[in-house]
């Protein structure tokens, strides 16, 4: 398999394993492009919801022309001094880049005298920029569109859903957290799907609110972006091996008449280093799984694209009724993780009678949230259509 881009292009064009691209892991590559798909299809809704009146712009004052405030010398020289502290380090450790990218970026280990130096750097760029803005022009009131945000609420989101993730993460395996917790907050592993919707969620919820914009068009118009962006995401977890594959298998049946890798696979050089050692293999990761196992990044690939396709083609009729496609996103969403809970290996715990995972427990919540929001949406909207229609009659 490939837990990093050289594995990769040593398939593709022969190249070594282990060199510089190494340091591209191929589940963070997946992910920036899950959330790439999500920006640009969020984008193309938001924009159809504008151009029918669902959706409105605010009006804000901008000022024309590049200038520079307080604020951009702050962030700009703090992200200089951080600049500055790690990537001298990281290239004198680049082994250790190699084997543990998040861990060594997210490390307090660096250069001082390098921060200080890039911190210099930065201010001198900025402050160049800002002695020849002289005075600044008048502010100037411009119309901005929820679709001109998409990037602040892929960032909020992407924030959002790493602090949800990561709680979430910890809750569930909390005994291991207790025995390191700085390890366990700082590693790049550790991330749970759903901890990362739920903190997403209420992330972009805020951002809404604070630039009034209608929370329910939104939310209808990110359900595709959403599930279709776990698809892609999901392909990396089932190329780079991070250990979100199912439980083990006896033996692929006579009677399977798809590719055995569909049914079952033992992760080869995945990327966690599991399993066993693969027989004359010199690279860094050189362990495979010592049973095969079910794919399940791969069936929750295909499920989450067919309902990102259903929701596609339902949402323009369902767009009278503002909320339904989330509801049913929420139901879909739930349902799939769900049953594909009982093929993976997560912890379970005693709920209501049953021995269900976390991700079990949450998605009985989501189905039953799409299930009651979807009939108060369906009724409401039936309301608000009779009501319009006896004003129709009586202003005849």
């Amino acid at each position: 398999m490939y837990p990093d881009l050289s594995y990769l292009l040593h398939d593709l064009i022969g190249t070594a394993r282990d060199n510089g691209f190494s340091i591209v892991k191929t589940f963070g590559l997946f992910l920036l492009l899950a959330f790439i798909v999500a920006a640009q299809l969020l984008k193309l809704e938001l924009r159809r919801r504008e151009r029918i009146g669902q959706l409105r712009g605010e009006k804000s004052l901008r000022i024309p022309g590049e200038t520079v405030t307080t604020a951009d010398y702050i962030t700009n020289t703090i992200l200089g001094f951080v600049l500055g502290y790690k990537l001298p380090y990281v290239v004198a450790n680049f082994a250790e880049m190699q084997r543990d990218p998040s861990g060594t970026l997210l490390s307090t280990e660096g250069y001082f005298l390098g921060g200080l130096i890039g911190a210099a750097l930065y201010f001198a760029y900025y402050y160049r920029i800002g002695s020849k803005q002289g005075e600044l022009p008048e502010p100037r009131p411009v119309m901005v569109y929820p679709s001109d945000r998409v990037g602040p609420i892929t960032m909020m989101a992407a924030v959002g859903g790493l602090l949800g993730a990561k709680l979430f993460a910890v809750i569930e395996y909390w005994d291991r957290f207790l025995q390191n917790p700085i390890q366990e907050l700082f590693s790049g592993g550790g991330l749970a799907i759903y901890g990362g919707l739920i903190g997403g969620g209420v992330a972009v919820y805020l951002y809404l609110r604070k630039h009034k914009i209608a929370v329910l068009p939104v939310m209808d118009a990110v359900a595709p972006a959403l599930i279709v962006a776990y698809g892609v995401g999901r392909i990396g977890c089932q190329l780079s091996g991070d250990g979100d594959w199912g439980t083990a298998i006896a033996a692929i049946p006579d009677s399977w008449f798809l590719p055995d890798w569909l049914y079952g696979f033992d992760y080869p050089n995945n990327v966690l280093n599991r399993g066993v050692p693969i027989e004359g293999c010199t690279d860094l990761y050189c362990n495979v799984l010592p049973e095969l196992h079910y794919p399940t990044p791969v069936y929750e690939t295909l499920m989450a694209f067919a309902i990102g396709g259903i929701l596609w083609a339902v949402r323009k009729p369902l767009t009278v009724y503002p909320a339904m496609l989330f509801c049913i996103y929420l139901f879909l969403n739930g349902v799939e993780r769900f049953f594909i809970e009982y093929v993976r290996l997560n912890d379970q715990y005693d709920f209501l009678g049953m021995s269900l995972t976390q991700a079990q427990i949450i998605a009985l919540g989501f189905m039953l949230a799409g299930i009651v929001g979807g009939l108060f949406v369906y009724r409401r909207g039936r309301m608000s259509y009779s009501m319009a229609a006896e004003r129709r009659i009586k202003a005849d």
